[in-house]
């Protein structure tokens, strides 16, 4: 049967990523899936312990290339659609080639999980090229030849953190079988002509004349979650300084149960306990480099319209909202202000597009002339980055290997925001990254161990981290 062109086209959020990345850190991140053979390495041993299996580079790519029809997202290039068209579209990449997309890094003796760590998070501030789909996957490898983990590679043009993990889950969980999505029709599906892109491209013109005004209403509350025209200003601090092209990690890991029924019995979130362990830890950090902690730090958080990472995988539906977290005082009132403040933003956050969305080719313009990188090195608005993801709440399985672990890790041009934290629970444990420039603030470990303190006080069980090497 002969293949039909669909128009796809990319979304605004999507198309902002994109034009974003105009830096020396590329808009991308991605997802560390430490591994271990049936009954060798079970979820929740100790960080640390050497991992080893059986995991190859070849068997990898064959899944890969067995699930690709039910992803066609990740056979897909950006291209622009000709003059008066409308905006660019996902079209089928005749040259694809899986060989460019599953690759091998070896990590660093001795092979332990700070050298995978540090591995992974080179392969995802490496770049990935324009002339391809926005994706990679690496399988990890000790310096004896063993797999010890994969990383998956994204760009933040193809998925926010919900629709990573739909991809993720999509391409490499083995059963059940996915049917191929309904429009493949076959590979590669032929590019649109221009008269049907020029007829859909008049008909989208038309739609948004009839959305003007709620558009300008979408704006108007996303940018009050985030803090308005004119936010509280961020205190001036050390967490704010100019940014370079080097990242370092630490890992934090918490049994998630313990600490969500601390935060339950506080009426407040996981997520909300998780902000309130950032701003006593970010205060703990302040005040041993000698300086007067702020009362408060003003916390970015991308909050998901997704409802799960079900569904069609890949795509952005994140805002942003600010929250002022407390840097000091009583933890439990501490967590209080923090779920009251988040109750009051959220449904704000999750009620339209984000402004960047809503101001769609404007802010494209202006993120490529580098106005967006201008802004963000002399912003104000946040002094840090969380961001948290619910990931499978039992174990899954990766070419017949259990995933024992897994760490979330995402890079891109921060400007004058020299930590963030990025979190995801993954069958009973909440995993925090902990990514800094070290440049600007030096070893993570330090802050790492007062993320480590601030959620031993609330879980009352122990916390562990690991420090990468970077």
């Amino acid at each position: 049967m002969e293949s039909m062109a669909v128009v796809e086209r990319a979304g605004a959020t999507d198309l902002a990523f994109l034009a974003m990345d105009t830096g020396p850190v590329p808009q991308q991140f991605g997802v560390v899936l430490e591994v271990g053979t049936a009954g060798s390495t079970p979820v929740g041993t100790p960080v640390g312990t050497p991992i080893g299996t059986a995991l190859d580079t070849g068997t990898v790519r064959e899944l890969v290339v067995r699930r690709l029809p039910a992803v066609p997202r990740l056979r897909q290039r950006l291209r622009a659609a000709p003059p008066g068209c409308g905006t660019p579209l996902w079209v089928d990449d005749p040259a694809f080639d899986v060989r460019r997309h599953v690759q091998e890094l070896t990590c660093a003796p001795p092979g332990d999980e700070a050298a995978v760590v540090d591995t992974a998070l080179s392969a995802i501030m490496t770049p990935l090229p324009r002339d391809a789909p926005l994706w990679r996957v690496v399988v990890l490898r000790t310096p004896a030849g063993g797999g010890v983990g994969l990383v998956v590679v994204l760009h933040h043009a193809l998925a926010d953190g919900l629709g990573g993990l739909g991809l993720l889950a999509a391409l490499l969980e083995p059963e059940p079988e996915l049917e191929p999505a309904e429009h493949d029709g076959g590979f590669p599906r032929p590019r649109p002509a221009a008269p049907l892109l020029l007829r859909d491209a008049l008909a989208r013109r038309l739609r948004g004349v009839g959305r003007v005004a709620s558009a300008w209403r979408a704006l108007r509350t996303g940018l009050g979650a985030a803090g308005g025209l004119r936010p509280a200003r961020a205190a001036p601090c050390s967490l704010l300084a100019p940014t370079g092209r080097r990242r370092a990690v630490a890992v934090v890991r918490v049994e998630r149960e313990p600490l969500r029924a601390h935060a339950h019995r506080h009426g407040a979130t996981t997520n909300d306990a998780l902000l309130a362990a950032v701003g006593g830890a970010l205060g703990r950090v302040l005040t041993d480099r000698g300086e007067a902690a702020p009362a408060t730090v003003q916390v970015a958080v991308p909050v998901s319209a997704r409802r799960s990472a079900a569904g069609a995988p890949g795509g952005n539906a994140v805002s942003p909202m600010v929250v002022a977290v407390p840097t000091a005082g009583d933890p439990a009132t501490r967590l209080a202000a923090v779920a009251m403040r988040s109750r009051e933003l959220r449904s704000g956050a999750a009620a339209g597009p984000p402004p960047i969305a809503v101001l769609s080719g404007l802010f494209r313009l202006v993120a490529t002339l580098g106005g967006y990188r201008r802004y963000l090195a002399h912003q104000h608005r946040m002094h840090t980055l969380v961001t948290h993801v619910r990931g499978p709440g039992t174990a899954v399985t990766v070419a017949g290997a259990t995933v024992r672990a897994v760490v979330p890790l995402a890079v891109g041009e921060s400007g004058n925001v020299t930590v963030s934290f990025e979190a995801l629970s993954y069958a009973g444990t909440l995993t925090v990254a902990v990514v800094v420039d070290p440049d600007a603030v030096g070893d993570p470990g330090g802050l790492a161990d007062a993320l480590r303190g601030e959620l031993h006080r609330m879980s009352g069980v122990p916390v562990s981290i690991v420090v990468g090497n970077r």
